[in-house]
């Protein structure tokens, strides 16, 4: 099907408006040849979490299994975000970033899913074996931006929808889910750049809103713009890691001090840091988003509880 031209699609592929392209293939091999990666333990034990139960009202609880997979459960439904339970993020299982931290909730451990909610298509967020798992187990729905359904449904998966910016889907009672804007790019194969759109979800469930971003660079005025149309959130899920080096990864990853900003601009009564510490796919430490987080958050005046990052198998209650 010939999908429409918008402002971020030309017919052909997707693109960020307003912004430089992404980098290229040119830049990659730059940055390859003059990186100087800071070294990360070979393997970080997680604490497996035991799960609070459900909340039987109103309310949500959010735990963080790893990377950007959240456990989010109301009384209402229970949804992962990009999950990846594999011990690799790549095509193959010797061809990838290997996994230092492990899931610290077990899959069998996860309740039964009824949504999983799909950002985009890197190996780090879309793990086909994961969904597979999840597919023949549970039979979630699964929402993604436009394009996966070849991908997906040609690996057996079963209910899907797909979403441009700003469409919204009515799972199920008392939960709804918003594809909302990102700034980054797709790609899982060398000449399938941004075949496919990419971007974050508003989820509104147990009376909650929650916002889940995904991968994104920061760009002055998305994350307002979010948070202006969608309303402020209870929380937000936010990535502070894969940051290093800036001038090759700022049009698709955040530093922890934009991630601060990008909480301050969404007007998010509480956020959550991800995606740190799981996979080491650039070139800054594995602590290092930690203390930058810590230091941003000081210099902009924004409290240790409302933006804080708790160790994989945290859970948090709103």
């Amino acid at each position: 099907m010939q999908l429409p031209r918008s402002d971020h699609f030309n017919g052909k592929s997707y693109f960020n408006p307003g912004e430089p392209s992404e980098r290229g293939l040119l830049d990659l091999i730059r940055w390859k040849l003059t990186s100087r990666p800071t070294p990360w333990p070979k393997a970080v034990p997680a604490a497996h979490a035991c799960l609070p139960p459900s909340p039987m009202g109103d309310g949500i609880v959010a735990t963080w299994v790893g990377h950007a997979t959240f456990l989010i459960r109301s009384a209402a439904a229970t949804i992962l975000t990009d999950p990846v339970f594999s011990e690799v993020a790549g095509p193959l299982p010797w061809l990838g970033a290997r996994r230092v931290t492990p899931p610290a909730v077990d899959f069998d451990a996860i309740p039964r899913v009824d949504v999983v909610l799909l950002s985009h298509d890197h190996y780090d967020h879309c793990d086909i074996p994961t969904l597979l798992r999840l597919g023949r187990r549970d039979d979630p729905l699964i929402l993604s931006p436009l394009g996966y359904r070849p991908l997906l449904s040609g690996a057996g998966l079963r209910r899907l929808v797909e979403l441009d910016w700003w469409g919204t889907k009515g799972c199920a009672p008392g939960i709804e889910a918003t594809l909302v804007p990102a700034r980054h790019w797709t790609r899982r194969a060398p000449f399938g750049t941004n075949r496919r759109l990419w971007g974050g979800f508003m989820l509104w469930t147990g009376g909650r809103q929650v916002y889940f971003a995904g991968d994104s660079g920061y760009s002055n005025g998305l994350f307002r713009e979010i948070g202006r149309r969608c309303g402020p959130p209870d929380l937000a899920l936010l990535p502070i890691g894969a940051y290093e080096p800036r001038w090759f990864m700022a049009s698709a990853h955040m530093n922890p001090s934009e991630a601060v900003q990008a909480h301050l601009d969404l007007g998010s009564r509480r956020s959550v840091a991800m995606h740190w510490g799981t996979f080491q796919l650039t070139d800054e430490g594995r602590d290092a988003p930690l203390l930058a987080l810590a230091e941003a958050r000081n210099r902009a005046g924004v409290a240790a509880a409302d933006f804080d990052s708790p160790p994989p198998g945290t859970s948090v209650m709103v």
